[in-house]
């Protein structure tokens, strides 16, 4: 019997760790138990309290510090702690599994504290400091958007009460023709004839038609439901305003890349993000120097999410490989006894996995090499793996380009046809050899 590979007895690696558990209203704080008399205390969740914390872990000769993610209120001490000079390790509350009988806030701190010494957690990953500020305005922009769409809602709430039929005729509420219409109607005008006139020259509706869409019954609580509806989509809308601009300036400080793109952006994926007033290609190619919108299937937003949400540099990240588990778009690992029992991903809550996995079905559209391995997939595994696997390549496709600045050529959709008929023939004449027999084309057979 082959000798077994005894297993290495656990080493310090942090002597001088600290755990914190965290809380709403406390913050429990545990170090090693031969530097100070009372190795736990607890702190209140003021920001003397933060102070004092971390005044009696500098007095305590503390250099790392492990604390769990609990919602928003590790953030306040994450930021203090990290400007005092602390290395601090942001764990994933699901990684730390604690043993029997450790329920209370207490063992929770002393649980992590022994954890971090012998160096088994690992921190989450966090960018860099610029990035986080743009991080934090990109998601307040998203969030101010989503607020926004649902007054859009009530807007055509209030029109189908008052059985103003406009969405029949036009696609976006939003657009030229119903802002001129809806803000019509909030003036005072009444007829249908002259609010007709107001339609952009683009809408395919017939004057006629728009006539009858806008014949109804005035009400005066649905009109003013209507008004404040209008009210708060605009107040949204200046909200949003601020956040370009924030945004345009934040850009502009990361900015190292001078010279402007190549190539022209692909029909569509180039189009500046709705309501913004400045030019978001541009700026985020010279924030990266790799212009991501050349990727079918990724639009402008969708490059703002990965710049903001991680940044320009992907160092952080050993290889490709680590970047997609982050994101949780790799396949699992599930196995027991040299038997695969899952293969599915893991269910990550990643903000920029969700955009690429929307980018996955709007490549699958296209006519390109990425929408051919979509609809193949799709095909044969159903369209929920085949997006999550159009994703992991999205991601893959992004972490290349990024990291060796290249700019990106599409091979086409029967390139990809050719390859993969080539990869087919390849292992059918293998599997063939092995059985004794020889692959022979039709026509050769038939002469």
């Amino acid at each position: 019997m082959a000798d077994r590979v005894r297993p290495q007895p656990l080493t310090v690696a942090h002597p001088n760790a600290a755990g914190i558990d965290i809380g709403s209203g406390s913050h429990f704080v545990a170090v090693r138990g031969d530097v100070h008399e009372q190795p736990v205390r607890e702190f209140g969740s003021f920001t003397e309290d933060l102070e004092a914390i971390a005044a009696w872990l500098r007095e305590c000769g503390v250099d790392v510090v492990a604390m769990e993610s609990t919602g928003v209120y590790w953030i306040p001490l994450y930021e203090l702690l990290e400007s005092r000079g602390f290395t601090v390790y942001l764990v994933n509350a699901r990684h730390v599994k604690n043993v029997s009988g450790r329920k209370s806030d207490v063992l929770d701190c002393q649980w992590l504290q022994q954890l971090m010494s012998y160096g088994l957690l690992s921190g989450a990953f966090r960018p860099q400091e610029e990035i986080c500020v743009l991080r934090a305005v990109s998601r307040q922009r998203q969030m101010l958007v989503e607020y926004q769409a649902k007054h859009i809602q009530h807007m055509q709430k209030a029109l189908t009460q008052m059985n103003v039929k406009l969405d029949n005729v036009i696609s976006d509420i939003v657009g030229v023709t119903g802002q001129k219409s809806v803000r019509a109607i909030l003036a005072g005008e009444r007829d249908a004839l002259t609010l007709a006139k107001m339609r952009d020259r683009r809408i395919r509706a017939s004057e006629q038609e728009i006539v009858k869409s806008l014949q109804g019954n005035w009400r005066e609580e649905h009109l003013f439901s209507l008004k404040q509806a209008v009210n708060l989509y605009d107040s949204y809308q200046s909200s949003i305003a601020e956040c370009d601009e924030q945004l345009a300036r934040l850009l502009g400080k990361l900015a190292s890349h001078d010279e402007p793109p190549a190539a022209p952006p692909h029909r569509g994926r180039g189009r500046p993000v709705k309501g913004q007033k400045f030019d978001l290609r541009t700026a985020l190619y010279r924030t990266c120097g790799v212009d991501l919108t050349r990727i079918d299937g990724i639009d402008v937003g969708t490059a703002l999410k990965m710049i903001a949400e991680v940044g320009p540099d992907l160092r952080r990240f050993k290889t490709v490989k680590h970047f997609a588990s982050w994101l949780g778009l790799c396949p699992g690992t599930k196995i027991s006894g040299g038997k695969v029992l899952s293969g599915a991903s893991k269910r990550i809550a990643n903000p920029l996995a969700q955009a690429l996995r929307m980018a996955a079905v709007a490549a699958g559209k296209s006519a390109s090499a990425l929408g051919a391995y979509y609809r193949r997939l799709s095909a044969r595994l159903g369209k929920a793996k085949a997006i999550r696997a159009t994703a992991h390549k999205l991601a893959r496709l992004i972490y290349t380009l990024m990291s060796k600045g290249q700019a990106y050529v599409d091979q086409g959709q029967d390139y990809y046809e050719q390859q993969h008929q080539h990869r087919v023939m390849s292992n059918l004449r293998k599997k063939a050899l092995q059985m004794g027999f020889s692959l022979t084309p039709i026509e050769a057979a038939t002469a």
